[in-house]
């Protein structure tokens, strides 16, 4: 038997399914830092580009959607807080996650990372949907600010 070789895009892009598909209704959710970290590392660590994703959860940590909802450029990407809110009340979000990557490869957060998570935290506080961490993301390592104690 013979099987067809596949470029490391592909088996990536193969194993994000995986996951997504595992941490969807039915399955065991985003229940811990590094399940959430694998899914965004694997989503984002390669790009050359930031990209902002939030993942939209039920009540149970069960992932509804991950969307990539802003694009930036080498060293940032404009975040809106409002368009956050939208989408998450469209989806009937429990709770978020965020994360987004640093093409440098270097995940300290930044102090403008800091500021969007505050703010992202106070105007989803305002309609009850929890935010339950933020991910800066390279392709092989995490910083998470709940395991930092920053949220």
């Amino acid at each position: 038997m013979q099987y067809a070789l596949k470029s490391d895009d592909e088996v990536i892009q193969t194993a994000l399914s995986i996951m997504e598909a595992r941490a969807h209704k039915g399955g065991a959710g985003l229940s811990s830092p590094k399940l959430a970290s694998n899914l965004f590392m694997l989503r984002l660590g390669n790009l050359e580009h930031e990209v902002f994703c939030v993942a939209f959860l039920d009540n149970q940590n069960r992932l509804i959607a991950a969307e990539d909802m802003f694009r930036g450029t080498i060293d940032g990407a404009s975040v809106y807080p409002r368009e956050v809110v939208k989408r998450a009340l469209q989806l009937n979000a429990a709770a978020v996650m965020f994360a987004h990557n640093h093409p440098s490869g270097l995940t300290t957060p930044s102090t403008a990372d800091k500021q969007i998570t505050k703010r992202l935290n106070e105007a989803l506080a305002l309609i009850d949907i929890r935010v339950l961490d933020h991910f800066v993301v390279s392709a092989v390592e995490y910083t998470s600010f709940a395991e930092q104690g920053w949220l």
